[in-house]
Formats: C-alpha cells, structure tokens, sequence
C-alpha cells in the first residue's frame, strides 16, 4: 500500500434524521477501535448484529458491524462500516467514539483520495464517485457510472499506449543515428501519429458531452422591463418561480432555477430589466444583472414583438461582452399572430404566455452548446479532463509540424503523453489532488 496513516472516521449517510445511518472507519490495525466499540472479533465480509458500546460499557446503539480488510475493501485499508439508527444525535455519539479509540474526523472526499492513493481507483475513476453522487439526471448517472467503472480511463490509456509506442520508434531513431535505418518510415510513425489525432478527437467530443451532462449551461435572461422575461422563466421551469405582473421593474434581484432538456441542466437565470431608474433597489438589481452576464454562456435578450428592436435593445448589446453569444427572443407574438419558432440562426419567435416556440426554443439552446444527444458510450467528464485533451492534441499539431526535427518531435510527444495522464492522475500534483478531493462530501 501506497498511503497509510491514521484510521479516519466519518459519517457516510446524509445530515438529518432517517431509519439507518452509516459511519465508515478505515486505517490500518482497526483491531482496537473494533474491540472498544464492539467488543468482540468480526469475520471479514460478515455482517454482524452488535450493540456499540461506550467507555463504560454502556450502550450507545445497536445495529450491524461489517468488516472489510484491506486491500479488498473500497480504499485498500482495512475498513469497519457501523450501520445504526439514523438519528443525527446517535450518529455523532457513535463518531465521537470512534475518534476516542484513535481514529480522527475524516477531511471532505478523504475516503476516496486513499482509494486513489492506495491504487483502487484511478483519478478520473475517483472524481466520477463524486459525480455519481451529483448526477441531476438519468443519463448523468449512466454516464458516470460508465466513468466509474473504467470506460472514460481505458480510452485515456489505449491513447497513452498509442503514444509509447510511437515515441518508442523515436527514441530508436536517436539512440541509433549511425545504423543505415529509418525507424520511423519503416513503422510509419507519421501515420500512426494521424491515427492517434483521430482517436483523440473522438475522445475530445464524448468527453465534451459527458461536461454537458455534469455542468450543464449558464442562461441569463435579459432585456428591458415587462419584456416577458418572468413569463418565460416560468415558462421554461414549468412553475410559478417568478413572480409576473403588468409592472415594470417588478423583478429586481436576480432568480435562478435549473431545468433539463434532453438530460442537458440548464441554469436558468432571470434577471432585473435595464432600464435607467432612480429606485435604489432596482438599481442594485440592475447591478446583479450585469455582474449575472458576465458568467453566463448564453444571453437570451427578450424583444417585445409588438414594439421589435429598439434603440433601448440596441444599447443592452452594445454594453454586453464582446464574446458572449446572444439569442434573441422576439416575446408575446399570441398578440401578433407572428409564426412561432426558429426563424433565423440566432432569432426565435415564442409567447411564453401561451408556450407557442418554445420548444424551438429548447432546441436552440442544446444546438448552442453542442449537444448532440446522449448516446450510450457517453461518459462523464470535467473542465479539467478537456483541458487536459485540448493540451494533447495542442502538442500533437505541433509534433506534426517539427516531424523531421526529432528532438522536437519526441518532446512533443512527451508533453501529449504528460496531459493525458493527468487525467489519470498518473502525472498529476497534490496540490490538484488537494483541489479535487477537497470538493467532495465528507464520508465519501
């Protein structure tokens, strides 16, 4: 084993009350802790009926003890799981016994950075833990459960192997420039380092999906008051989330609610019209909304039908970033009779009132980020996974371009090689270990 310090000790189920409740420990020679809570030897794999019991003997609960040792158990250590009453004060009474025979309180996604530590799990395979746990959708679940089992990182690896082999072939060509052979014609390393470009590609764009499944998009409704930017967030939400009347300025703080189109969270975000104003509260809306802009991926700017684009509107996408892509949403065509739908690449007519385009309008917004439906070899990813990818194929384009410079060509490769086993966590920092771990739930 790779990491063993102290036994640590956390509760693994959720806060509040329910029928059961679990704490994990896991360490090295559990024996003691065994022994003080329960008083008698456990058989591995076995589930036992115990009473645990305090330092005086007393009771505390009753319940089942299992015991896994390691390195058959979840993160390598010999690990003991106490499942008791699921009441918040027995729960921290049965903890705070644990730590008194010498385990101590467990830091957020500790369990799971030994598991990784200890060789169970690699790092792409340990994040998908927490993403499992996250998943806001079927299909994110299916997906990262497909990460968790090892789809994402065989995919990394075979790529990994790919890249061995070829910078095997270079570091012949270096280390025999004598011999009258062309080590990498003769293999055709240029058309294997197309073949591995490809794959990466490939990789890239699954992993881009399974990053929509997880993360989803940032949404923010703008546009001047009484546009209709309320209706459609209820709209869209499929519920009263926002209030709606004939009032101007009625919104004036930002509200913010998740949907799911086609397995897609999209974060929905509606926001104070822009207008100038002397109201003190509206003001600060108004403030919330630019500062909302700035983080989103897409502005929806809503357009009263009846009145189309005008000089107002113009002013809101004079002020908005340069690079933040802008749908616009030509609202409450039920009292124009305009056609409902996609009418250009980034128009769509709806009434949210009656919910005529809105549909076109879902479609829109998945067509924006890429979505391209949740097939079934979609796995889950992160921010930091496509950048990793991004770097490979970075590196690669410019191995292609230094292909008769071998000292460049074989650094190159290596730098590909270095970013995607970061992923894995095979070439990685603890200060990232740090980053990723610390943002899981404590228990897990």
């Amino acid at each position: 084993m790779l990491y063993t310090p102290e036994p640590i000790a956390a509760i693994a189920t959720a806060p509040g009350r329910g029928g059961v409740g679990v704490i994990r420990v896991s360490g090295r020679r559990l024996e003691s802790i065994v022994a003080g809570l329960i008083g008698r030897p456990l058989t591995a794999r076995h589930a036992h009926f115990a009473r645990f019991r305090a330092a005086d003997t007393s009771a505390i609960d009753e319940g089942l003890a299992l015991f896994f040792p390691g390195p058959n158990s979840f993160t390598g250590e010999d690990v003991l799981e106490i499942q008791g009453h699921g009441g918040p004060v027995v729960m921290n009474m049965l903890l705070a016994r644990c730590v008194e025979l010498g385990a101590r309180h467990a830091e957020p996604g500790e369990f799971s950075k030994r598991a990784f530590l200890n060789g169970k799990l690699d790092l792409a395979q340990a994040e998908a833990v927490a993403d499992l746990i996250d998943a806001q959708s079927e299909a994110a679940a299916r997906s990262a459960l497909k990460s968790l089992d090892g789809a994402f990182s065989l995919e990394v690896r075979a790529l990994v192997d790919a890249l061995i082999h070829l910078r095997m072939l270079v570091e012949a060509t270096l280390d025999f420039p004598e011999e009258d052979i062309d080590f990498l014609a003769a293999a055709d390393a240029r058309g294997q380092l197309v073949s591995i470009q490809g794959q990466l590609a490939r990789v890239l764009m699954t992993a881009t999906q399974g990053k929509l499944l997880r993360e989803g998009m940032h949404v923010v409704l703008i546009g001047q008051p009484n546009v209709g930017k309320s209706s459609l967030m209820n709209a869209l939400a499929g519920e009263d989330v926002a209030i709606v009347t004939d009032i101007a300025g009625t919104t004036r703080d930002t509200v913010r609610e998740q949907i799911l189109i086609d397995s897609v969270p999209v974060h929905v975000i509606d926001t104070a019209g822009l207008r100038e104003t002397d109201d003190p509260v509206e003001r600060i809306g108004i403030e919330r909304t630019w500062a909302a802009v700035e983080k989103a991926d897409l502005a929806l700017l809503l357009i009263d039908s009846r009145e189309g684009v005008t000089r107002h509107d113009l002013d809101i996408l004079s002020r908005l970033p340069k690079a933040l892509p802008v749908l616009r949403v030509f609202n409450k065509i039920d009292l124009t009779g305009d056609v409902p739908g996609d009418v250009a690449r980034n128009v769509v007519h709806v009434s949210a009132k009656g919910g005529e385009g809105l549909d076109a309008l879902r479609l829109r917004l998945l067509h924006h980020v890429g979505w391209q439906g949740c097939e079934e070899g979609v796995f889950i990813a992160r921010e930091r996974h496509l950048d990793a990818i991004r770097r490979a194929s970075a590196h690669l384009d410019t191995a292609v371009e230094a292909y008769q410079q071998i000292e460049i060509f074989a650094e190159e490769l290596r730098l590909a090689q270095n970013a995607l086993n970061e992923i894995t966590g095979e070439f990685t920092s603890d200060d990232l270990l740090g980053v990723i771990f610390s943002k899981f739930c404590i228990g897990k």
